[in-house]
This record gives C-alpha cells, structure tokens and sequence, in this order.
C-alpha cells in the first residue's frame, strides 16, 4: 500500500495507493488541500479514482464534492448520507476496490447516523468514531451515545487488536494509534457499562466547532462555502492597489469611477472621495440605472476586499469587462493613512 497522512490542523486526511495498478483514493479530505492531494499523487505516479468521506463533517469543510468534481471520480459516502454529491452509496460489509486495494466498510453509526470506518490491510481510517485518546462526540446532528457505544464496543473494539488507527482528527500530533492500544488506554472506553458510557457522553459538555453552521450547511447540501465563492471571483477579477489608486486619484483621472458597494451608513461614516456609492445588495436592481456606460473602467471597494470582489466578479458577469477591485478595501486605506471624506456626498 501507498500511503500518505496530511494534517490541516487538527484533520487528518489520507492518500491510500496500490502500488501495483497506481490507483489511489482520498480519505477525508479537507477542502483546502485539494491542490496538495493532487500533487501528492502525482508525486507518486497515483491516479485518484475514489473521493471519500467517513461521514458528514461539522468541524470543517470537506473537500470531497470538488475533488471529485475536479477528477470526474466517485465521491463515496455510506448510505445514510444526506450529501447530494454522493455518486456511489456504500454499505456495512462492502467493498471499494482501489485497483488491487481493498477499503472494508464498517458502519459505525455514533458520531453521526452515516459514520463509517474503513479498514484497509493493517490499518483502520476510523473517521470520527474512533480517535486516539478519545472518541468523537455525539452532541451534534444525528449524534447518537447508544449507537455509538454498540459502533465501539460491538464493532470497532472486535477488530484485530494488531490493526493501526488512523481517525479523522488528531490534535496532538500523534500519527495513529492502535486497537489494542486504544482498548487499553482510551479513558472513554474504560466505561464498558452502556449506561455509565451513554452518561458520561451526554454530560463532556464541549464547546461547538467554529463555522458548525456553514460546515454542515456546506457539506450536507454540497452547497458552497462563502470562502469557496471568494476563491472564484478573485479568480476572475483583477486588483487594484491602494497606492496605485491614489496616485490615480492625485492626478486626476477622470476614465476611472470608485464604486463603494458597502451600505449607506459605512460610505457616511467615510469614503474615497468622488466614489459613488451603490450597495451590493441593490447591485443588479440598479446597475443599468447608475452605470449606463459598460466600457468604463470600474472600481469596487468596501471595508475588507471581500464584498467588492464579488461585486466585481458579478459586473464582469454582467458585461463590464473594466472592472477591477480594490486590494484590502477601506480598511486598508484608513490604515494607510490615505484621506477620507464623511458624509453623504462623493
């Protein structure tokens, strides 16, 4: 097997291989990464054919959707998922085939209702059910402590005590673990009774994941993540600098409008002078109105480049091919000690 772990923070993700065919999956992987899973596998002469998710992530956003997408290769996911961009549904006891490969499904509701583990040779991808010194929580949607004690005592625990673990979170910096290890030393699974073990679960009392809503947003709907739509309009839209904008401004250039497309009490609180104000939220409503000419060329600017970029990327959507954004917005500006003026006036 061909094998390679890659931590983003605290997620693990993982490039299994055979080594014989040059086939390769992806386990877990995280939405940021997607170019490094890429190169990995080009380094190692691997050609990725499956896409996989242990379950429905709620602490970041998965990368799988896209990656397969990108690929054009089965995104996988137990049945149970709700994600819409699953294209091949898996059960308990099945098999992917990765060339020569074979990754084992086992079902281990718990965590969440569509957690599984994979077990692939000596090693077990545990996702969430399992993690080292740990167990993932059930205080999430679709969390449930009583299957997960049956996933874990039933299941998980009845594995070769010889197999490695390898989870879908590790925040400490240890690559993996064991069964037999885990069975020996994990705290929670010292509590063998169901009914202390389902107690003790319900009462960890943990702090929610930071971006829980968007993350589950994104990753049960395959919608996009606001950071994803920003990636894609900056791809399309060229910059401006502040120093570059000023000196403009300085010598007078009549060719360039400022487009502020913050909210009206922002643009009075202060703005670049002469720029016209039209908030985003009223863009394509009043754009034929405001900017009549679609060959000018445009700047859009708002308080931190975000808002601007994607009103940048929708106007040259919508013809406005001169349009450029203004890098670090006005908060940058102020920073720069470039003027402002107050008021509702340009």
């Amino acid at each position: 097997m061909i094998f390679e772990q890659i931590a983003t923070g605290g997620c693990q993700s993982y490039l299994v291989g055979c080594a014989e065919t040059c086939a390769a999956a992806v386990i877990d992987p995280e939405l940021s990464q997607l170019d490094r899973y890429l190169a990995v596998a080009a380094r190692d002469g691997l050609r990725i054919r499956f896409v996989i998710d242990t379950h429905t992530h709620a602490d970041h956003f998965s990368g799988a959707g896209e990656l397969a997408r990108r690929l054009d290769v089965p995104a996988v996911m137990h049945r149970a998922s709700p994600a819409p961009i699953v294209d091949m549904r898996v059960d308990d006891g099945e098999l992917v085939a990765v060339g020569k490969l074979r990754l084992k499904v086992l079902h281990t509701p718990g965590h969440t209702s569509d957690s599984m583990c994979l077990v692939a040779g000596d090693r077990v991808f545990s996702g969430d059910t399992l993690l080292i010194g740990a167990t993932g929580r059930t205080d999430l949607p679709s969390g449930d402590p009583e299957a997960l004690y049956d996933s874990l005592f039933h299941r998980v625990l009845r594995l070769d005590h010889a197999l490695k673990v390898y989870p879908a979170h590790e925040y400490n910096g240890r690559s993996h673990s064991t069964i037999g290890r885990e069975a020996a030393e994990n705290p929670r699974l010292q509590t063998q009774d169901r009914a202390a073990f389902v107690d003790m679960m319900r009462s960890l009392n943990l702090t929610m994941p930071t971006h829980i809503t968007e993350a589950l947003r994104t990753n049960m709907s395959g919608g996009k993540t606001v950071a994803q739509m920003l990636a894609e309009a900056a791809a399309t839209v060229p910059f401006m600098s502040l120093e570059e904008l000023k000196s403009r401004l300085e010598a007078g250039d009549d060719e360039l409008i400022v487009l502020d497309v913050r909210e009206r009490e922002a643009y009075r609180d202060g703005h670049i002078a002469g720029a016209q104000l039209l908030p985003r939220g009223q863009l394509e409503l009043r754009v034929n109105q405001e900017l009549p000419d679609p060959t000018r060329r445009i700047l859009t600017c708002c308080e931190f480049g975000r808002i601007s970029t994607l009103a940048a990327s929708t106007l040259r959507v919508m013809g406005f091919q001169r349009v450029v954004a203004l890098d670090g917005g006005m908060k940058a500006w102020r920073e720069a000690g470039y003027p402002v003026r107050s008021g509702s006036d340009p």
